[in-house]
């Protein structure tokens, strides 16, 4: 027996890179059978639902309370930060940008999540200044040669 080149993968040509083993799948968007069932059942019943869950937590339901507060008022994921952040032009700029985030940190400005998150921008930035940098120099090298 000869050893095939991928072992564990189909080596007949029926699987080959960026094409789909089921090209005639689930389309995108398309909803399985038990959510399309339960919006059957549901059809119609929402406002009397939404009414009944209200009465339940404005009797003291604790759970029914939560659901309702979880729409009304969700919880938020990300909150518009605002505070003064150096202009980053030149990798010179690197360093008073990550001061201004750790003094917004200490000063209860930001949070330690949201000035890594900023953070990380920053270091994106960098990178674009970096990867810029390099291209022009490698431009004007190779523009001196004749």
């Amino acid at each position: 027996m000869s050893v095939p080149e991928k072992a564990g993968g189909k080596q007949d040509g029926r699987f080959k890179p960026g094409r789909s083993g089921n090209p005639a799948g689930k389309p995108k968007g398309a909803r399985h059978k038990v959510t399309l069932a339960i919006e059957a059942i549901l059809e119609g019943e929402a406002e009397a639902l939404t009414r009944k869950a209200v009465e339940l937590a404005q009797a003291g339901d604790i759970t029914a309370l939560r659901l309702c507060m979880d729409r009304l008022a969700p919880v938020r994921r990300d909150r518009p930060v605002t505070f003064d952040l150096p202009k980053i032009e030149t990798a010179d700029d690197l360093p008073k940008a990550t001061q201004a985030i750790m003094e917004a940190v200490a000063g209860g400005d930001l949070t330690p999540s949201e000035a890594a998150e900023l953070g990380k921008l920053v270091d994106a930035h960098a990178k674009a200044i970096e990867v810029t940098d390099l291209h022009r120099r490698l431009a004007a090298l190779e523009g001196g040669r004749t």
